[in-house]
């Protein structure tokens, strides 16, 4: 049974006589114990479906199954017992400043109702699983931003919950920081055997860190799979728009408009494949862009190739790719 089930979800904001859908139809399930993300651009609804995983924010219509319980039809005593075994992480951290990084973690436990010398002792317990134990006794605005981000884990984990939401946990930090966190979040997913749904905008996030993915677009969900599988072959303009940047084109081509697409994994990394094409169809062929990835510890790569005019040269060019089972595709594509 997947540990999260979303069924039919729609979220309308209403502002007077103006509404605006946040979310449209929203299906997905997750798996137990995998670390799922959902990615997306700004304004994409990422955020707002998330808050909809515990509630946060209530769904218009539709179901949240978490555990199999719909959270939606609980009264808001029960959705408060529910929620304990939901944590979530925020991009600003939203630790108590008037509190030590101790009395942090021990805030959610005084809640449940935890006597507070077992709260100090599962406090204490969970700064040693973060890595910071020497921070106990030092308030926010003593500690870094990753030593804040590593309280809010250790405060999000208090009540032993099954599920981890994690709202651009690591878009506030400088990316050394960045990488020691989801190292953590990767360690507490595979110690603690908790699930954990990573919401980002940052695709080398999702590479680093997560199982599957989901590609959030206009407040639909338009793409659902294994990480290297989007990544090699993106379905949707929505998830080639997050693989293939923009911002990373050198320049505008010109020309007859059409486009290869060339994909090559950890097999095909430390050959010289461009090379060997360009040779066989006796054509020089334009790099609009180019990329590489690390997913799983295994190195992907991606080029966006600019075509020559002449089909014949273009012919021999995808019978050499074929030949040596390269995975490609034509496409016209706005640079």
């Amino acid at each position: 049974m997947p540990i999260i089930e979303i069924k039919n979800l729609n979220k309308t904001f209403v502002k007077g006589t103006d509404s605006f859908v946040a979310l449209d139809n929203i299906d997905l399930s997750i798996k137990r114990g995998e670390i799922f993300g959902i990615i997306g651009l700004s304004g994409a609804g990422k955020s707002t479906l998330v808050r909809c995983m515990n509630l946060l924010e209530k769904p218009t219509t539709g179901k949240v199954i978490v555990d199999g319980l719909d959270i939606t039809t609980l009264s808001e005593r029960e959705l408060r017992i529910a929620r304990q075994s939901i944590g979530m992480i925020f991009q600003e951290f939203n630790l108590l400043m008037q509190r030590t990084a101790l009395e942090n973690i021990c805030f959610p436990l005084e809640l449940a109702g935890i006597s507070r010398r077992e709260a100090k002792i599962r406090a204490r317990e969970l700064l040693d699983i973060v890595g910071i134990p020497e921070k106990e006794n030092s308030y926010p605005s003593q500690l870094s931003g990753g030593q804040k981000q590593r309280v809010a884990i250790a405060r999000a984990l208090a009540n032993n919950p099954k599920v981890l939401l994690c709202d651009e946990a690591t878009s506030a930090l400088d990316p050394t920081t960045t990488q020691s966190i989801l190292d953590l979040i990767k360690k507490l997913n595979r110690e603690l055997d908790v699930t954990v749904v990573i919401i980002t905008h940052e695709m080398k996030v999702v590479e680093q860190i997560c199982n599957r993915v989901a590609i959030i677009a206009d407040s639909n969900i338009v793409e659902v799979g294994a990480v290297d599988d989007v990544f090699l072959h993106p379905k949707t303009s929505a998830a080639k728009k997050l693989i293939f940047s923009n911002s990373d084109a050198t320049e505008k081509f010109t020309g007859n408009g059409k486009y290869l697409r060339l994909v090559f994994d950890g097999d095909s990394t430390n050959r010289a494949i461009v090379a060997e094409m360009i040779l066989k169809g006796g054509s020089p062929v334009n790099i609009v862009f180019a990329d590489t990835k690390t997913i799983d510890g295994k190195v992907y790569g991606h080029l966006l190739l600019q075509l020559p005019d002449d089909p014949n040269a273009v012919g021999k060019m995808l019978d050499f790719l074929d030949a040596e089972n390269i995975t490609y595709s034509e496409e016209e594509y706005d640079v």
